[in-house]
């Protein structure tokens, strides 16, 4: 009974995993995209003060 169970971990595991790598891909996409929003304001000229 442990073979059938030590291969149904595995397949889980193996479906699952391309989950988790894409879900780290959209993190790693949304940091970068803060990153350049962030580094876009901060670099917006400002007004001089009046």
């Amino acid at each position: 009974m442990s073979i059938w169970r030590d291969f149904l971990v595995a397949v889980i595991s193996a479906l699952r995993r391309p989950d988790e790598q894409s879900l780290a891909r959209e993190r790693r996409r949304a940091v970068e995209r803060l990153a350049e929003e962030t580094i876009r304001r901060e670099q917006r000229p400002t007004d001089p003060p009046e």
